[in-house]
């Protein structure tokens, strides 16, 4: 039997090494958004044919991922948890990446979401001005990284939506730019002057 005091040790290493490697995937995970940005992707699956049920049921999510890798192991994590079905007693029918229709046009997108903190687990609304979904999506895992600490894998999006009317927009950070003659200062305007010499310093101001 071990000296309780190195047991302690060992215990207290052992965890130092599991939140190491956690933050490590962390970081990983935040570097690829970063570089790789996100996709839309609708994953459709099922739970596998059995006896008892010839024909499961078939199950469909919107997933934003960097890529497919991520899509498919992000549709087995909420459908582990919302419908008590795993990755070994399922398969994966299809995997479809959803482009934006005018990726062109700027559009307000609200998000609704749900993470959780170091004190609890919150729901959340917030409002974002892209050009597509996956955009909004990506500036919403930057800002709740840099406002609330909050890592790629406590953050669930529950609901993306295009407000179509100016009306839905809720947040005052996004209605100032909504303003029909809407004009930005332009400082320090640097001039072209004629000559090469002059007796007098330009005024950019």
């Amino acid at each position: 039997m071990g000296h309780p005091n190195i047991t302690k040790q060992r215990h207290k290493t052992l965890q130092e090494v599991i939140l190491t490697v956690i933050d490590s995937v962390n970081a990983a995970g935040s570097r690829l958004i970063s570089k790789m940005g996100l996709q839309e992707y609708q994953v459709v699956g099922r739970h596998l044919p059995t006896e008892s049920e010839p024909n499961p049921k078939i199950y469909r999510m919107r997933i934003f991922a960097p890529n497919e890798v991520v899509a498919k192991s992000r549709f087995w994590y909420f459908l582990r948890q919302l419908k008590k079905v795993k990755k070994g007693s399922g398969e994966i029918i299809g995997v479809n990446v959803i482009y934006e229709k005018k990726p062109l046009k700027v559009k307000n997108i609200g998000i609704w979401l749900r993470y959780d903190s170091r004190s609890g687990t919150h729901n959340m609304y917030k409002e974002f001005r892209e050009l597509s979904r996956a955009d909004a999506v990506k500036a919403l895992y930057q800002d709740m990284a840099a406002r609330h600490r909050a890592r790629f894998r406590s953050i669930h999006i529950l609901r993306v939506v295009e407000l179509k009317t100016t009306d839905d927009v809720r947040r005052p950070y996004i209605k100032q730019l909504l303003q029909p003659k809407l004009r930005f200062p332009l400082p320090h305007r640097v001039g072209k002057s004629t000559s090469t010499f002059v007796s007098r310093r330009p005024s950019t101001f």
